[in-house]
């Protein structure tokens, strides 16, 4: 999962702890690596100068997968695929959700990240990996909806949305081309469920010409307070 957003800093007593650098990892198709870092018991994800993800901000990314499992009521062996891994928080609000009978792929392009998962960043999330649930895919989500098309909703929380700003071969992800992907690999009535830093009336417009009926939402990166993110569900209608 590559994505930005704003991380201030917590407090003044704490501007003061340094970041330390535990790892870092190349990105499949270029871009900068990325750089799991820590500095007292938070954690950051960045690319270059940008912070990507932090533990402390991920309000709107457990908002996604409520609204999207919340929609699934009735299909308890539903099975849903994850765009992106980042630091499990998705994938651990999705699996409160979900009944004992569902299944979660997640798919996730860097090897590393699904590596810290395992490892420093287990806890966090309360180590969803480790839920017999979860099937990890590591490599694109692209190819894992190409794959199958038997999915009860999709969820992408890939880069910065439909914006893609870390990896080019993003942008196709959030095309036309690449919401009909997603759809072809939904079940009727399935749910996409799309994450954003920002809002894009272009993006809404695209997923009504994918055959989506969708809903935008504004949520705050911290639940109550924090920036504002966007996001879509929307619904296959045939």
């Amino acid at each position: 999962m590559l994505y930005s957003r704003h991380v201030p800093p917590r407090s003044g007593e704490r501007r003061l702890i340094p970041w330390r650098e535990l790892d870092r990892a190349e990105v499949p198709g270029g871009g900068s690596p990325l750089v799991l870092a820590q500095r007292g018991s938070e954690y950051v994800i960045r690319s270059g100068a940008v912070a990507l993800m932090a533990s402390g901000a991920h309000g709107s990314e457990e908002a996604l997968a409520e609204a999207v499992c919340e929609r699934l009521e009735g299909r308890p062996r539903a099975r849903v695929l994850i765009g992106g891994l980042g630091m499990g928080y998705t994938l651990a609000a999705a699996l409160r959700a979900l009944p004992p009978e569902a299944r979660v792929d997640v798919a996730e392009l860097v090897p590393a990240v699904v590596r810290w998962n395992r490892g420093p960043l287990g806890p966090l999330a309360g180590r969803p990996l480790e839920d017999p649930r979860v099937r990890v895919i590591e490599g694109d989500v692209a190819d894992a909806m190409r794959a199958s098309a038997r999915y009860a909703a999709i969820l992408l929380d890939v880069d910065n949305g439909p914006q893609a700003l870390t990896r080019d071969a993003n942008h196709a992800l959030y095309s036309i081309a690449g919401l009909r992907l997603a759809v072809r690999a939904m079940q009727p009535w399935g749910v996409l469920g799309v994450w954003s830093v920002a809002p894009d009336r272009e993006f809404s417009r695209r997923l009504a010409a994918a055959g989506l009926e969708a809903e935008e939402l504004r949520v705050r990166a911290r639940r109550t307070k924090g920036g504002v993110h966007t996001l879509w569900l929307a619904t296959r209608l045939r």
